[in-house]
């Protein structure tokens, strides 16, 4: 209760009348009320940035509590992009089930399959025989994917300091990575393109020339971005000592990836607990000690160099071979063939099943319409995902589909640093932070 109401209380009476209750104010001395106005902090505010706003990345509500320009307290609001994906994977077989988890983290799409692809994987007992050139192409399309995704994460927070000239080479260097998905897997994103036992389909013709001249280009343009922001006295005194998180807060909320390496502990899943023959590729695992947004940001610039090596590796393991398990009960992959209307489905392998094997045609639409059992049992996969550690804990039941699906997304474990980077900064140091946190909304709600 504030202390004008009780002054107020201290200086009338009530009582009850037909009429109803009526006060009688005996007044006070003004004095005192004027005084414990003046006590009474009315400059402290409440104030909602987003949903709809240019700088929260998505759909993400902040709720900032103010005083005058400094943060006293900050939460957020989030829940506006959820699509029930982890639920509708319940009512869908095994394979189908690629094409939701690609569209959770939509800037990280081939993250989301190879995760929930390895879990499946690990309950099918196969993980073993996914075939060489599968694994490799794996890896290829996932350091492909964190080049793209941090591009756009320096892309749109320069934008939001007011460094235009990053966002508009971050988005043409992304458009190089994104014609060659469009190439590979004929979508620019939201692929399904990585599937339980391989891949959909092998890399078509002219992928490889392309890949090659594409780390050219990148070589060539990656230093761009280190003079026009790195050593820039403006661009340095908007993100040094902005958006501060330590390593002992990192370790109590959780917090990974770019974040966690900012406070100088060298934890990537590619080195500690390696998948998809990682432990085979060299790279280096960048670290700053600056716990700060600009640590981040010269992190994320180097893991870009990095991926670029391990790119340039892949390309040298290519080797010929199937991209699928040779189990036909499980083996789904896409016989296209370019026909006139575009891509569409192989007449010589249709009229193969159709024509040739009974078999093959029965497995074929059992496979389609059924989708193959997968053993009872729990599995949990994780890969380093440009953002933190993703995580799928995947739950069979013996059926065609799946039980339970949950996803540890790195976007929704970081976000809650946000109110320990935020809270006694400044309102438009807020952005900043956010923007080193590189949320997306669609990982955050699923």
């Amino acid at each position: 209760m504030s202390p004008i109401q009780n002054d107020a209380e201290n200086h009338s009476s009530a009582r009850e009348t037909t009429e109803g209750t009526v006060y009688t104010v005996t007044g006070g001395d003004w004095d005192e009320i004027v005084q414990s106005a003046a006590k009474a902090d009315d400059e402290r505010i409440v104030v909602n940035m987003g949903p709809q706003h240019p700088s929260t990345h998505g759909v993400l509500r902040l709720i900032l509590e103010i005083d005058g320009e400094t943060v006293t307290e900050a939460r957020c609001g989030i829940g506006y992009l959820h699509t029930g994906i982890e639920k509708n994977l319940e009512f869908r077989n095994w394979t189908q089930g690629t094409t939701f988890v690609t569209r959770m983290d939509y800037l990280t799409p081939f993250f989301n399959e190879t995760a929930y692809c390895l879990g499946v994987e690990k309950l099918l007992g196969i993980t073993d025989q996914i075939p060489d050139r599968a694994t490799v192409i794996r890896v290829l399309l996932m350091e492909l994917n964190r080049l793209s995704s941090h591009l756009v994460c320096i892309a749109t927070g320069g934008m939001e300091l007011g460094a235009t000239t990053i966002m508009i080479y971050g988005f043409r260097d992304r458009e190089l990575i994104l014609d060659i998905f469009e190439l590979i897997t004929g979508l620019r994103m939201n692929h399904a393109f990585i599937r339980p036992g391989g891949l959909a389909q092998d890399l078509p013709p002219g992928a490889v020339d392309q890949l090659r001249e594409f780390v050219k280009t990148m070589k060539k343009n990656l230093p761009e971005y280190d003079k026009l922001a790195t050593g820039n006295p403006i661009f340095k005194a908007r993100m040094q000592d902005v958006g501060y998180l330590d390593l002992s807060g990192c370790m109590a909320l959780g917090a990974t990836g770019p974040i966690l390496r900012s406070a100088g502990l060298p934890h990537d899943l590619r080195k500690s607990d390696p998948y998809c023959g990682y432990e085979n590729y060299e790279f280096d695992v960048p670290t700053t000690e600056t716990c700060d947004s600009y640590g981040r940001f010269l992190i994320r610039l180097e893991e870009m160099r990095q991926s670029l090596r391990i790119v340039e590796q892949c390309l040298e393991r290519l080797e010929p071979g199937p991209v699928m398990v040779a189990d036909k009960k499980i083996a789904w992959p896409a016989q296209l063939a370019m026909g006139p209307d575009g891509l569409g489905n192989s007449l010589d392998h249709i009229r193969n099943i159709m024509g040739t094997s009974m078999e093959a045609l029965i497995h074929h639409f059992k496979l389609v319409t059924e989708g193959f059992r997968v053993p009872a049992g729990q599995a949990y996969a994780a890969v380093e995902s440009p953002k933190g550690e993703l995580g799928v804990h995947v739950v069979s039941d013996g059926g065609t589909r799946p039980y339970r699906v949950h996803f540890r997304d790195p976007s929704f474990t970081n976000l809650q640093a946000m109110a320990a980077m935020c809270e006694g900064g400044q309102v438009a140091d807020v952005i900043v932070a956010v923007a080193s946190i590189d949320p997306v909304m669609g990982g955050v709600d699923r």
